[in-house]
């Protein structure tokens, strides 16, 4: 159990509104072993840390991030959203794991592995999130490391894996069985799950030998990988 990657999903978010720069850290006081946080694009090209494509449930503004520049998200919630280079600083030297929700199109994800290249993260940082999106970031850097988000318990045809080269494959928590997990560890990849938040099914997926496991209750894993 030791063994298993404890990654907070969204930062702390049980405790501190998720994905701003407090949550991260949080996460990390806890024990964390990597972040997780969502990463879109301003109108003006910035990428910030917000899940959603609009404000309106975390920050109660009803505008669409696409629509606003880097400067107007800052204005609308009080310096509350994080720029993605911010969210780097905060971090430190941790492991973070950089969603990339809401299908960006190539032009964005490379934005997103050019600022992670230039506050020279490229070792802590690595992807995860849908096929298409992954292979913008291969694209876009040859050498990242990635987390393909698989959804369905048919495997990834092995042209996507040839394209994406990741090092993880990424499911729903609740597909993932024994029969699961041998079969991806045979197949040479490392297996991480999403996101399991009761005690329960977090010490079931331990039991069945994932390698990480992303959750909002990062507390809760780290008490249990203790045991």
């Amino acid at each position: 159990m030791q063994n298993v990657t404890a990654v907070a999903h969204r930062g702390d978010p049980y405790r501190v509104r998720e994905n701003t720069t407090d949550s991260l850290r949080s996460a990390l006081d806890q024990g964390a072993d990597a972040v997780e946080f969502d990463v879109r694009l301003t109108r003006d090209g910035v990428p910030v840390l917000l899940h959603d494509a609009t404000l309106k449930r975390l920050w109660q503004q009803d505008r669409p991030l696409a629509a606003l520049s880097a400067a107007e998200v800052r204005g609308l919630t009080a310096g509350g959203v994080p720029t993605l280079a911010e969210a780097l600083a905060a971090t430190g030297g941790s492991r973070v794991l950089i969603d990339l929700p809401g299908s960006p199109d190539a032009r964005a994800v490379r934005r997103v592995v050019d600022v992670v290249r230039e506050r020279a993260a490229d070792d802590r940082a690595y992807y995860c999130g849908d096929a298409p999106a992954m292979l913008a970031v291969r694209a876009a850097d040859p050498s990242a490391e990635i987390a393909l988000t698989w959804k369905t318990l048919a495997p990834p045809r092995p042209a996507l894996l040839a394209a994406v080269r990741p090092r993880w494959l990424n499911y729903r928590f609740a597909l993932v069985d024994r029969t699961l997990t041998a079969r991806v560890h045979r197949d040479g990849y490392l297996l991480s799950v999403w996101t399991p938040d009761t005690r329960r099914a977090m010490r079931r997926l331990l039991d069945v030998g994932v390698d990480s496991i992303t959750t909002n209750r990062i507390d809760a894993l780290c008490a249990l990988r203790k045991g």
